[in-house]
Formats: C-alpha cells, structure tokens, sequence
C-alpha cells in the first residue's frame, strides 16, 4: 500500500479527531506511521523513499505524510518543531513521537517491536 497524504479533515476522520476528544483514541484498524515533513527539508527527502519502501513491506501498515507547510494546524497540534518527525501509531497503546532521519533499519525494529507489525 503506498504512503497516504493526510489533510487536517482526513485527520480527524481516520486518525484521531482531537477537536472532540482530550484522551488518545486511534481510529485507525492498522497500526501506522505518520510523517510529518516539508518539500524544502533535505533530510525529509532522504526519509520518503524509504517510507515508501517499508509500505511495501509491511501489508498491515498505513503509512501517512503530513505536509507541515500546507497542514500547519496538525503540525501545530502535535507540536512539530523539527522534520521530519514521525509519529508511531500502535492499536493498543498511546502514539510515540521520534524526530530526525531514521534508518531503514531503526524503522523496522520499531514497526515490528513497538507497533507488532511482521513482514509478509
């Protein structure tokens, strides 16, 4: 499945609707990864391929990408203050948040250890 691009409406529809609800509650049936990046940040640039690699890999996975430019209310509510910063989104337990250009291989170990998501 390729990475979505995530718009504040789709947000609130899919993910989490913050407007209405103070506790975390994830709307999502797959865990997922939300990407928070800029087309002007380098090491964003660095970070998509691999993004769109591991969507590839893991079936049971939703990869997002939120544009902070255009999405600066999101990028506000999630106090975005360096990209890329992703956030990781398991079915069970509260999102963590990690910035900076992770590795393919930091990225899989927390797909697979945090999030439970196995390679099919």
């Amino acid at each position: 499945m390729p990475t979505v691009q995530l718009t504040h409406q789709m947000f609130l529809d899919v993910v989490f609707d913050y407007t209405t609800q103070k506790d975390w509650n994830f709307k999502g049936n797959k865990p997922a990864i939300i990407d928070f990046y800029a087309d002007w940040c380098g090491p964003c640039k660095m970070v998509a391929p691999l993004l769109e690699e591991l969507s590839n890999e893991y079936q049971d996975l939703v990869i997002y990408k939120v544009d902070t430019e255009v999405e600066q209310e999101l990028a506000a509510a999630f106090q975005i203050r360096s990209i890329p910063s992703m956030l990781f989104i398991p079915l069970d337990k509260q999102p963590m948040m990690q910035a900076g250009a992770l590795p393919k291989g930091t990225l899989k170990e927390i797909i697979e250890k945090e999030l439970g998501v196995v390679k099919k």
